[in-house]
């Protein structure tokens, strides 16, 4: 056998292997039966009775909120952290900073969640605040473990970032905050695109941590989907899969435009500046 069919075929079976589950999972979303695994006829009515389950849209909505809140500000606080530790060289205490944001990677999720809901515990008896568990404390607990993943992000576009596109600018006399806004951010701007959909995808798709974080009014949809679960799985859970997937799907449809776009637009920059010397 040819190495060009084997690669071909072993794609092939990796592929299988991970999107046959969610095309099952879609087609099942239009099975007429409540028995998952049987068909009884193709219908859209798990769509109807998904709309008219309050808890699950509920949660579904929470988990919205908390992924993009936290995900933005995970973006902000990650970009900061990965342009300090790009561009900062050697400084005091650098290797405790560096601790600090990389421990979510490695860091066990049951800790990282046992360790917060101490913290929000301890903070509420000293302080009266936060109180009680809420959609707060699961965004600064989600905020807490996503910047780690776009800092690395960000880390690594700086890294191989051309530098002299930011000196020519200050060489024509911008200063340095107008350079990263002008220059800088709008080059890196593939990078926070990346990591803001990672980060919104960890968030979205977090079930541990939230479990530690969240209280009885601010229940995520994992957490939600987990309990559920236990008692079998419902068509309706399929339906609500499916049309997340779709959500998603159109998401970084979009996400790829807009790199793309961004991507033409620094070289068309890089290509001006190169003009101009």
């Amino acid at each position: 056998m040819r190495s060009g069919s084997f690669l071909l075929i072993a794609a092939s079976l990796g592929f299988l292997f991970l999107y046959a589950p969610i095309v099952s999972l879609v087609v099942y979303s239009f099975n007429d039966s409540r028995l998952v695994t049987v068909w009884g006829g193709f219908t859209t009515k798990w769509y109807g009775e998904l709309f008219k389950d309050v808890a699950l849209v509920n949660a579904a909505l929470v988990s919205l909120k908390v992924a993009v809140i936290a995900a933005t500000l995970a973006t902000i606080l990650g970009t900061i952290a990965g342009f300090v530790l790009s561009r900062f060289g050697r400084f005091k205490g650098r290797l405790l900073f560096t601790g600090m944001v990389t421990a979510p990677l490695v860091m066990p999720e049951v800790i990282t969640g046992l360790s917060l809901l101490l913290l929000f515990v301890g903070l509420e008896q000293a302080t009266g605040w936060p109180a009680g568990r809420s959609a707060t404390t699961i965004i600064i607990a989600h905020t807490t473990f996503c910047l780690a993943y776009v800092a690395v992000v960000v880390q690594s576009r700086l890294a191989g970032f051309d530098r002299s596109l930011e000196e020519a600018a200050m060489d024509l006399g911008a200063r340095p905050l107008k350079v990263f806004f002008s220059v800088t951010l709008p080059i890196i701007a593939p990078a926070l695109i990346s990591g803001w959909l990672l980060a919104f995808t960890l968030s979205l798709d977090d079930a541990v941590i939230a479990s530690f974080v969240s209280g009885p009014g601010s229940t995520t949809l994992p957490v939600e989907i987990l309990s559920r679960v236990r008692r079998g799985v419902s068509p309706v859970i399929n339906a609500l899969a499916t049309l997340i997937i779709v959500v998603v799907a159109v998401g970084f449809l979009i996400a790829s435009l807009l790199m793309i776009r961004a991507e033409r637009q620094r070289r068309r920059d890089e290509q001006k500046a190169l003009a101009g010397k």
